[in-house]
């Protein structure tokens, strides 16, 4: 592709190199292959579930192992609500629908109900006035524009979620409630937000604001850190004749890469075990427990994997290595990391099934949590074929599989479980080591999405998702966790869901 000086600088700004453009406006000529799954992986055949009567004992040893860890809470925060308010914002057109008359029924119930209500009251008018008089324009201004409390263009991280007796609290500092209960390593909780540019002084801001209140009522201290997705990460866009994007002033246009980027953000944490929960995921404090109990168990699941792991690169690394520690090998990789080696392995000499073994022990584990599938749109947990020919577990989206081949649709259709975003990461090999994440990204899963800018349709470009294809090269361990674990706001009107509201006395 041939490039202007004017766009080599500004790639060069960009902080991408000319041959990382080229080839992703290769993918854009060539797409993205579909991944080869094998078979959904279900309980039993993937997907690991902790007897009830053992729970106890995970507990235990997470808490006796957490001391001697640093523990991270790393939580994607960026997203603006937008998406949340979608038929809010079509009201405001006057198109509502009965999401909306939810909305308007149950004002009250809303944690930001007071905060609406005062900001109504400051230019002279009243909310339940307009609501009683069914005047939606005003209201839905006052709520979603800089009219008001700019709940259409804010994070989902600074909005008032859930009511307490004490005043409503954001998920962010639901996250911070969460994180005490178990990234706690000896009083100290460390939490990382990633957040958008344009708001990070609203999420420091609010964080100055209640920390101390916070670390007065849990007993701890709050170590609180943000990073934004890095401008490397962006990816160039193009015109439908995958020609290069070009702005009203000429110059190239790139984007935010979706939630894969935040690989590069993950990368900069330094600590041992790394929990990763989605910003809207959270519920009030009287049905926390289960989300807590479970993040636990997860993370005992990862480290006994980890400890398993250490215990055959031992054995790899001794100067004879018998038949029987590649049987091991063999037997920990197909009963815990459910890795199946490529065909023809047996057939391979002792040298080169020892080579294999390590190096597939030298990657970062993760545990991840799968909920039963109750319907929602999104990833599940599959075994598929890797590009040297393993087998192992993934989180697959559904853009990734080829829906359109019987086959593959069939086997999509089997699973029964659902990827909630709950994962627990080991970031280091046995002696500390830290891994370099993106090294361990599978390129061939990003996506191709159509967007438009000015009018023109354009197309843009996904790197490999955070939790899919970023992580495809990681030793994974799914593990059932119960449904309740799983209660995200994706429209506002998740939040009159009975998890979302206060008990009743």
């Amino acid at each position: 592709m041939a490039f202007t000086e004017q766009d080599e600088d500004q790639i060069l700004v960009q902080g991408v190199s000319l041959d990382q453009i080229d080839q992703q406006i290769n993918y854009f000529v060539n797409g993205f292959p579909f991944l080869n799954v094998i078979k959904a992986a279900t309980i039993g055949d993937g997907i690991v579930r902790v007897a009830e009567d053992k729970i106890p004992d995970y507990l235990r040893r997470f808490d006796a192992a957490a001391h001697e860890r640093d523990l991270v809470k790393f939580v994607p925060a960026s997203g603006a609500a937008t998406r949340m308010f979608k038929s809010l914002f079509a009201a405001l057109d006057g198109k509502s629908d009965k999401s909306v008359d939810e909305v308007f029924a149950r004002i009250t119930d809303f944690a930001f109900y007071e905060d609406l209500k005062a900001a109504m009251a400051a230019k002279g008018l009243d909310l339940d006035k307009a609501v009683a008089e069914n005047d939606r324009k005003t209201v839905l201004t006052f709520l979603l524009t800089d009219e008001g409390l700019e709940y259409g263009s804010l994070p989902k991280g600074l909005l008032k979620f859930h009511q307490y007796a004490d005043g409503p609290r954001t998920p962010v500092e639901e996250h911070l409630v969460e994180g005490a209960a178990y990234a706690n390593s000896d009083g100290l909780v460390k939490l990382h937000f990633t957040v958008s540019p344009e708001h990070r002084d609203r999420f420091e801001q609010l964080i100055h604001e209640q920390k101390a209140d916070y670390e007065a009522w849990l007993g701890v201290t709050f170590d609180i850190s943000f990073s934004e997705q890095k401008k490397s990460t962006d990816t160039i866009s193009v015109n439908l004749d995958n020609s290069p994007f070009r702005n009203a002033d000429g110059s190239l246009l790139f984007r935010p890469a979706g939630h894969g980027a935040l690989i590069e953000n993950l990368n900069d944490i330094q600590a041992d075990i790394v929990f990763i929960k989605n910003i809207d995921n959270v519920v009030p404090d009287e049905i926390k427990e289960a989300t807590v109990t479970y993040k636990k168990v997860l993370a005992t699941v990862l480290l006994d994997a980890q400890q398993q792991i250490a215990r055959i690169q031992g054995l790899l690394d001794s100067e004879d290595v018998s038949d029987g520690y590649l049987a091991e090998a063999d037997e920990l990789f197909r009963r815990t990391l459910f890795t199946l080696p490529p065909e023809g392995f047996d057939k391979l000499s002792k040298e080169e099934k020892v080579d294999y073994f390590r190096r597939k022990l030298d990657r970062p584990v993760r545990a991840c949590g799968m909920v039963k599938n109750v319907g929602e749109p999104g990833g599940g947990p599959f075994w598929a074929r890797n590009q040297d020919g393993s087998v192992s577990l993934q989180v697959v989206e559904s853009a990734q599989i080829d829906l359109d081949n019987p086959a593959q649709k069939a086997i999509f259709d089997e699973a029964t479980h659902f990827n909630p975003v709950d994962l627990v990461c080991g970031l280091k090999d046995h002696n500390g080591r830290k891994y370099d994440l993106p090294a361990y990204r599978d390129p061939l899963t990003g996506f191709i999405t159509a967007k438009s800018k000015d009018g023109k349709d354009l197309k843009a470009q996904e790197l490999p998702g955070l939790w899919n294809g970023a992580m495809a090269d990681w030793n994974t361990i799914f593990v059932e966790v119960p449904l309740i674990t799983f209660n995200p706001v994706k429209t506002v009107n998740d939040l009159l869901r009975k998890e979302h509201q206060p008990a009743e006395e």
